[in-house]
């Protein structure tokens, strides 16, 4: 076999000194071949395929070698994988399964079986790929699932060109017909495997590659060079096919980013009516090529060919008939409502023509990926990261009938090779070259008890994790505590501050508690209408829409040498802290009405609205229109937008109105002894332990105290609140409700 230092396309990875300080550990070398093959996304795609090896470990029973098999576990990535994501099992036990096996109708059952044939202190969950892997008697097996190998595996003359493959570049790679995952497969794949002496792999017909070796770098070399070989035989086709997908129907938008982030919210409350969802746009070349190709539309109707491709995508996309040469955005957002209306029709009598009393109940019937010519892809998801794979998921698609596209060279067999049998071959349909799955044999992946399971084993859901959240003044204080509480309870937050240094710290931190791509940041002018507009949109690109706002930004303007302010001082003081609080709520309307789901603003008003002072007159007057902008806003935006308001007494601790020298002064002010050399943190912590001592409570308002209100307000546990302010001053009597 020759070394793949000689592939076209892809690369070989492996690293003998790393692998050879391995060599004692047949685990740590199975994750590290593991993680290779993981690393390229044209070898695998993200949470697909399968690795496995066969070794011998001490059975703890007997205290005498046995024959294990590894196998990654259920649901795992092999990119991502440690040797703790393995299912270990004894081999023998799943060799005798086959004897107690009552055939395809009662396959599922063989899945409970291999939780007692676990190895030891083993309680990884077995994929349904494990009887794939065990019967094949090699040490080291790869099912992989290739964007080029899947070219052939979904073309209508995928098995005549497999052939002509294997004569191009001296292979022997075997076909086997369709066949759902599973103990059914596994024999069919042994039985292959003795019909053709010598085989390198397996393509199974509409779904992927199998590889192996006896080694893990002979296995390793004979995966990454079978699929840069099929890489090369399908992109020479492609060379020679040229335009693909039927040819051109419309010209990208060169506008389409700003066609995408102005139909976002539109598009992802249209797909939320289950439950809300979190988007991902693309507009890269292949998806372009692909939205506003001639083909797109029947293309994309057959949905994926891949299990795996097809368990992100749902059965199809939804596809949006709109022309941007002659049709504007209000069209494209009237067509969004018609289409997922036809879309949750169509997917429902889907469901409705193959579940049978023993199927799992009826899933969200919205679309998770949707085409719009001229504008190119958007996926969606529970997170960012959901809704990215999706996105990436149908791109793989997309590679794959780009593929079988090329690969066509007259009129489609009859019958299918993807069938193993004439009869059903009429089950499977086809456009050009490019063949779907049967829609029942997709139901049964996409509706298997054995995947319903795996859904189940998920944790639960953090409460904001389908939420998206604008916090602007993010930086520092209260809004930096909000900001590290709401990622802790997996919202996805845009980070906004003045200070873009602050804000992109402050994101890092958010990032670090709940994922690196949940979390976003920009600069912010909160006086000005234009740098909010800009926020607003730069969140929906981010996330796909808004569901809260919280605004913590405000100015404590400092009086001169006479104890006046100047004009200035006094309008910018009221620009940023009243009109900047109206210019969010201007600026995020139309979002809130396009997605038409309830969302909710936070507003930060003060103790001091209520309880007037000499020397703050400016500040005090600003923050008592702000608390009545809360009760107007709450009118205005009502009933979609819930609008509330938190009235703090002073919070010094990490608090950006507070620095070093006005602490200083404040402490001269009211006789509290201190020192130059004490941090500033001390010094906030003195003056802050002084003013605790007007309140009811005696404590400290801490930004901690005012996040969890906030993220209260914001949450589901506060629907029936609007137009309310809640006080977090420890208690102060002169700033009760009066």
């Amino acid at each position: 076999m020759p070394e793949v230092q000689e592939a076209v396309h892809l690369k070989d990875l492996w690293d003998e000194q790393k692998a050879r300080s391995l060599d004692d550990d047949q685990l740590a070398l199975l994750r590290y071949r593991s993680n290779l093959l993981g690393a390229d996304l044209r070898i695998t795609n993200f949470g697909g395929g399968n690795t496995s090896s066969k070794f011998e470990l001490t059975d703890p029973f007997t205290g005498s070698p046995t024959r294990v098999l590894a196998v990654k576990g259920s649901g795992g990535d092999i990119g991502s994988i440690t040797e703790s994501g393995f299912a270990i099992l004894y081999l023998d036990r799943l060799e005798q399964l086959k004897k107690i096996y009552r055939g395809e109708k009662f396959e599922d059952e063989m899945v409970s079986y291999y939780p007692i044939s676990a190895f030891g202190q083993n309680r990884v969950a077995a994929s349904i790929d494990t009887a794939l892997h065990a019967f094949l008697h090699f040490d080291h097996v790869d099912h992989l699932h290739p964007d080029w190998a899947i070219a052939l595996a979904a073309s209508a003359n995928g098995k005549q060109k497999l052939a002509e493959f294997n004569r191009q570049f001296g292979r022997k790679i075997a076909w086997l017909p369709w066949q759902r995952p599973g103990f059914e497969l596994a024999l069919m794949i042994e039985q292959a495997v003795e019909q053709n002496p010598g085989a390198e792999g397996l393509i199974l017909g509409g779904h992927g590659l199998f590889t192996w070796g006896n080694t893990q770098r002979e296995c390793y070399l004979n995966s990454v060079r079978t699929i840069d070989e099929m890489g090369e035989f399908v992109l020479e086709h492609q060379k020679k096919k040229g335009s693909l997908f039927g040819g051109v129907a419309i010209s990208a938008a060169p506008d389409r980013g700003e066609i995408a982030v102005s139909i976002l919210p539109a598009l992802r409350g249209a797909v939320s009516s289950n439950r809300r969802v979190i988007a991902h746009y693309a507009d890269h070349e292949d998806a372009l090529v692909f939205a506003n190709s001639k083909w797109a539309r029947e293309l994309g109707a057959l949905g994926t060919s891949c299990p795996d491709h097809f368990l992100r995508t749902r059965i199809s996309p939804m596809f949006i008939p709109w022309n941007p040469q002659t049709e504007d955005v209000n069209a494209l957002k009237s067509q969004i409502q018609e289409q997922v209306v036809q879309y949750r029709g169509d997917y429902k009598k889907y469901y409705e023509a193959h579940a049978d009393k023993d199927s799992p109940k009826l899933r969200d019937t919205n679309p998770s990926v949707v085409i719009i010519p001229g504008v190119g892809l958007f996926g969606f998801g529970k997170n960012k990261r959901e809704a990215r794979i999706s996105t990436e998921f149908f791109i793989n698609a997309i590679h794959v009938m780009a593929g079988a596209n090329a690969l066509e060279d007259g009129a489609a067999p009859s019958p299918l090779p993807q069938a193993k049998t004439p009869e059903q071959s009429k089950e499977f349909t086809h456009f050009h070259n490019y063949v779907a799955l049967p829609r029942l044999e997709a139901f049964r992946i996409e509706y298997w008890a054995l995947e319903e399971a795996k859904l189940q084993r998920m944790p639960p859901e953090a409460e904001f994790s389908r939420k998206i959240v604008l916090v602007i003044g993010g930086a520092s204080g209260i809004g930096r505590a909000a900001t590290l509480l709401l990622a802790r309870k997996g919202a996805h937050i845009v980070v906004a501050d003045f200070e873009e240094a602050g804000a992109t710290k402050v994101a890092e931190e958010a990032g670090a508690i709940s994922a690196r791509d949940q979390v976003a940041h920009t600069r912010v002018n909160l006086g000005s209408a234009e740098s909010l507009a800009q926020t607003v949109k730069f969140t929906i690109a981010q996330f796909g829409g808004i569901d809260g706002v919280v605004n913590t930004a405000a100015i404590y303007p400092v009086p001169g040498p006479d104890g006046e302010l100047s004009d200035s001082q006094w309008g910018s003081t009221f620009l940023v802290n009243v009109t900047g609080n109206y210019l969010v709520a201007r600026e995020s309307d139309w979002v809130f009405k396009d997605q038409n789901l309830p969302s909710s603003m936070v507003l930060t008003t003060s103790a001091n609205a209520a309880v007037p002072k000499k020397g703050s007159e400016a500040y005090d007057t600003s923050k008592a229109a702000l608390s009545h902008l809360v009760r107007e806003l709450a009118i205005k935006l009502s009933p979609l937008v819930r609008v509330n308001g938190i009235a703090p007494a002073t919070v010094v601790a990490g608090s950006t109105m507070f620095p070093r020298d006005r602490v200083m002064q404040s402490l001269e002010k009211y006789k509290i002894s201190f020192s130059e050399s004490e941090s500033t943190e001390e010094l906030r912590n003195k003056l802050a332990d002084f003013y605790a001592q007007r309140t009811l409570t005696k404590r400290p308002i801490m930004p901690q105290d005012c996040a969890n209100a906030i993220v209260w307000l914001l949450s589901d546990q506060s629907a029936k609140t609007t137009g309310h302010i809640i006080p977090v001053d420890g208690g102060l009597p002169e700033a009760f409700l009066r």
